[in-house]
């Protein structure tokens, strides 16, 4: 077997220097483009915040209003539930349609009324719970508020009972506007009764 002269084995170590030098610049490009390739977009985690709950005694009733708001926008849901529960019992559990109309604002109410006919008076519980149903029934984005109320019959009734009834809701499936939607609607409605007031006067 022929000897290799000093300059042929000088050659052949800068060869497979250079050799070892690609594969290893190929390896690295190939590991950063895989980790490229790995990372997905950063989703903004979705959260429901009740922002307040806002209570109104009337006779024989007490009407609610639940302010809540969206994150990071109304957009990222579809679908959502509100659980009322009054002295820690359910009394209705809502499905609520968010509505993609570019009127929906940031801040959404939800409002309803209870009948408290046969309620004594005292001090009560009123629990509002929010959350994404999933199919295998875990609550996603779960959040809760609670308020005291006081309240005081103002008829005697017949007969007692424990829990209220939900005399009125917006609707079940509800889709939900913003306080700022309801506001232009209630301008627009108004602008027609003033016009049909008008026509009236005219005649």
């Amino acid at each position: 077997m022929n000897k290799l002269s000093k300059s042929q084995q000088k050659i052949e170590i800068i060869a497979a220097d250079v050799k070892h030098a690609k594969q290893s610049t190929l390896d690295n490009l190939s590991f950063q483009f895989n980790i490229e390739r790995s990372k997905e977009p950063v989703k903004p985690a979705k959260t429901i915040v009740i922002n307040r709950i806002v209570e109104q005694p009337k006779e024989d009733e007490l009407a609610l209003e639940v302010e809540f708001s969206l994150l990071p926008s109304p957009a990222s849901f579809s679908k959502i539930n509100l659980d009322l529960f009054f002295q820690e019992n359910l009394v209705k559990s809502i499905p609520l349609h968010i509505s993609k109309s570019l009127l929906l604002g940031d801040n959404l109410e939800y409002p309803l009324v209870l009948d408290m006919r046969g309620i004594v008076e005292g001090n009560y519980l009123i629990r509002v719970e929010m959350y994404e149903p999933w199919d295998s029934g875990e609550k996603l984005n779960f959040t809760a508020k609670e308020i005291e109320v006081q309240y005081v019959p103002q008829t005697r009734a017949e007969r007692l009972v424990r829990i209220p009834t939900v005399k009125s809701v917006a609707g079940d499936d509800l889709t939900v506007v913003s306080s700022s939607a309801k506001s232009i609607y209630r301008d627009i409605e108004q602008d027609q009764k003033q016009e049909a007031i008008s026509k009236r006067d005219e005649w």
